[in-house]
């Protein structure tokens, strides 16, 4: 089981491939991730966001556990993150993480979302989200297995 990440937008710029990369190499099934990345548009908010989301809805299936990034979703603690991604692990749901574009998703990709999570109230550029999520990956899947890397 690989954590797919589903993220509208363009390549990583060379300083996120390089942070993504040294966190990825790190990562042991089923923590590793694979990333997808659908184009964004710019043909206004209303229809951005449809297209966008529809576009992210074909990379989805029924089994999979969604998580959506959004700055009014819930707020983990790192711990409370490792629990939550050991749990989808310890079950058939395959998770999936959505970064949603500029103008988020449709109605209908944040109903189908199984859990909403907010890194934080501030609103981040979507690179930096790239990288910050992997990261975090990298320290559930430390946490998970007792080891050092985060003090509380």
């Amino acid at each position: 089981m690989t954590l797919r990440i589903v993220t509208v937008g363009k390549r990583h710029e060379p300083w996120v491939a390089e942070g993504i990369e040294r966190f990825s190499k790190r990562l042991k099934k089923p923590y590793d991730v694979e990333f997808k990345l659908v184009p964004h548009t710019t043909a206004g908010e209303q229809r951005s966001r449809e297209e966008e989301s529809a576009a992210i809805e074909k990379h989805l299936r029924p089994a999979d556990h969604v998580m959506l990034l959004d700055e009014r979703g819930k707020q983990f603690t790192s711990p409370q993150l490792a629990g939550h991604l050991q749990q989808l692990f310890d079950t058939s749901r395959h998770p999936v993480l959505i970064i949603g574009g500029a103008y988020g998703v449709n109605d209908r990709l944040r109903a189908r979302a199984d859990t909403v999570w907010s890194l934080s109230k501030l609103v981040f550029p979507h690179q930096l989200v790239r990288l910050m999520v992997t990261e975090q990956i990298y320290r559930a899947q430390e946490i998970s297995a007792g080891r050092p890397y985060h003090h509380q």
